[in-house]
C-alpha cells in the first residue's frame, strides 16, 4: 500500500467508534508528520458531524505537540535563545505564528531605542531610555498577572497588542538588552519575575561575591520602575521571606521558559482544558531533565 492509499485508509478510520482503534490510527496518522496535515484539515472542512471535526482537531493539536516538544528539545541543546524560546511557547497556542513576524516587531523595538543610545550613558540612563521608548513611545501597557488571559504571556500578542504581563514584557525587556549588549538579567526573588541590571566590572573582580553585589538596581517590566537595593529588602520584609543568595542569582533562559510554562500552565486548570494545563507542564519538566 502506498502512503496516498494508506491515509486515504486512515483518515476513513477516524470516525470508528472503538476507541482502541480510534487510538491506533491517531497513532499512525501523527507518524506521518506535519506532511498529513492539508490532509486533516480537508478532511475537517468537508466534514459536518463536530465529533469528527473535535476528533481531527485534537489529532492535528497532537501533531502541533510533538513537533514543540521535539523543537523546544532542540532549543535546549543548542544556543537557548531566550527569543527563540519566547516563540516556541508562543507556538503551543499559535502553531502558525511565523518567527519572521515576532523578530520584525523585536527589531523595529531595538532599532528605535539604539538610535537614543551612545557610549557616555550611565546604566540608570540606559534603563530609562529602554523604559521610555518601551511604555511610552511604543505604548506597551503592563498587566497584573492573572490566570484568565493565555495570550497576556505570549511574546507575539505581547508585541501585536502592546500588553503583557510581568513574565511577557520582561522577557521582550530582556531580549532587547541582549541584542543592545546591555546587562539586565531576570532573578528569581519569590513571587515576582524581576530584572537586574548587573554590575559586569564587580562580576569579572569577583566572581565568587554575593549574588547582590553585582546588582547596581532592580527594574519592574510591568512598567519600568527602578528599585533600589532598600526596596527589595523591604519586600522581603514584608513577605517574610529571608533575602538568600538563590533569590539575586541569575535566572538561565532555560528557566526563564520553564517558568513561563509553569505560570502559562495554570491558565488552563479547568475540566475542559486541564489536558492543556498537563502538557505545558510536561514541557517545562522536560526541559528541567
Amino acid at each position: 500500500m502506498d502512503s496516498t492509499k494508506e491515509i486515504t485508509a486512515l483518515l476513513q478510520l477516524i470516525d470508528d467508534p472503538d476507541e482502541d482503534i480510534y487510538n491506533t490510527v491517531t497513532d499512525k496518522i501523527i507518524s506521518f508528520g506535519k506532511g498529513i496535515l492539508p490532509n486533516l484539515e480537508s478532511l475537517w472542512e468537508h466534514t459536518s458531524d463536530e465529533a469528527i471535526q473535535v476528533r481531527i482537531e485534537t489529532i492535528i493539536h497532537k501533531l502541533h505537540f510533538r513537533d514543540l516538544t521535539n523543537d523546544l528539545l532542540e532549543w535546549k541543546k543548542d544556543r537557548a535563545d531566550l527569543s527563540k524560546g519566547a516563540i516556541l511557547i508562543a507556538k503551543y497556542h499559535y502553531p502558525d505564528l511565523l518567527d519572521s513576524t515576532v523578530f520584525h516587531e523585536l527589531e523595529k523595538l531595538r532599532r528605535n531605542i539604539w538610535l537614543e543610545m551612545n557610549s557616555y550613558l550611565t546604566p540608570l540612563e540606559q534603563i530609562n531610555i529602554i523604559s521610555s521608548i518601551f511604555f511610552n513611545y511604543n505604548k506597551q501597557k503592563g498587566v497584573e498577572l492573572a490566570f484568565d488571559n493565555p495570550d497576556d504571556y505570549l511574546i507575539n500578542k505581547a508585541l501585536e497588542l502592546k500588553k503583557g504581563n510581568a513574565i511577557s514584557n520582561g522577557i521582550i525587556y530582556l531580549i532587547i538588552g541582549e541584542l543592545l549588549d546591555i546587562p539586565v538579567k531576570a532573578i528569581s526573588i519569590p513571587r515576582q519575575f524581576i530584572l537586574a541590571y548587573i554590575d559586569m566590572q564587580y562580576e569579572i573582580l569577583n566572581p565568587l561575591g554575593p549574588p547582590s553585589e553585582k546588582n547596581k538596581f532592580y527594574i519592574d517590566p510591568l512598567n519600568g520602575q527602578i528599585y533600589t537595593h532598600k526596596d527589595v529588602e523591604n519586600y522581603f520584609k514584608r513577605i517574610s521571606v529571608p533575602p538568600t543568595a538563590n533569590y539575586f542569582m541569575e535566572m538561565s533562559n532555560v528557566r526563564i521558559i520553564q517558568f513561563l510554562l509553569e505560570e502559562l500552565a495554570k491558565c488552563f486548570d479547568n475540566d475542559l482544558n486541564r489536558y492543556k494545563m498537563n502538557e505545558l507542564l510536561f514541557l517545562s519538566n522536560l526541559l528541567g531533565e
